[in-house]
């Protein structure tokens, strides 16, 4: 496979010319907890109060294993998807080429507000849609709980070292998807839909 440009600064390029825009695409990675523990919060107590702790548990956990296959199926076909126009390659650029060209930027890890209270929103939306009224807020929790686990543990897998345990394994995963091909490895928090859809690495 082809080996891409990868730098192991801590710096970044500029991808604006526009100050502004510039700024707002570096974000500390405590900007998710600010945004959306109040909206966990909100959700988990609409929940319990409506169906029950044991129903909560219940919804919460389908919501993050729902968020664990788009997790992988978001990095896989959406981060990954390669346009061959112009425009198209500075917006992928944008969101995800600029990741595996400065993997050790710590302001470029977790997804800017500007992109993840939108795409909540339309998830939420999508959810209300198809899940019945009483399983919505539940099954929400466990969803954005996913995402949020999901946004700070990228963060550290790439600023954090781990001795030995899960999350060790889990930063091998990841580290092998960034250095070795990243054409396998999309499961950033779980290697599970690597292994049932057949991108995991071989184990040697």
């Amino acid at each position: 496979m082809k080996k891409n440009f990868v730098s192991n600064s801590p710096d970044s390029i500029r991808m604006f010319k526009n100050p502004i825009f510039e700024a707002l695409s570096k974000v500390p990675y405590y900007v998710p907890i600010i945004v959306f523990v109040p909206v966990i919060t909100y959700f988990l107590w609409t929940s319990v109060q409506l169906n029950g702790v044991l129903i909560f548990l219940f919804q919460f956990f389908l919501g993050l294993l729902v968020w664990t296959f788009t997790e992988y199926m978001m990095h896989r076909f959406v981060f990954h998807f390669y346009p061959t126009t112009d425009w198209g390659k500075r917006i992928h650029f944008i969101f995800h080429g600029v990741h595996h060209d400065y993997p050790n930027d710590a302001h470029r890890l977790v997804m800017p507000p500007s992109a993840s209270i939108p795409l909540a929103t339309a998830f939420y939306f999508l959810f209300k849609w198809l899940l019945p009224a009483n399983s919505l807020d539940g099954f929400f929790t466990g969803f954005i709980s996913g995402y949020l686990v999901y946004d700070i543990a990228h963060y550290m897998l790439h600023h954090a070292q781990f001795k030995s345990g899960i999350w060790k394994r889990i930063k091998q995963h990841h580290m092998l998807h960034h250095y070795d091909d990243s054409t396998k490895g999309y499961g950033v928090t779980s290697s599970l839909w690597d292994k049932i859809f057949g991108s995991d690495f071989l184990k040697k």
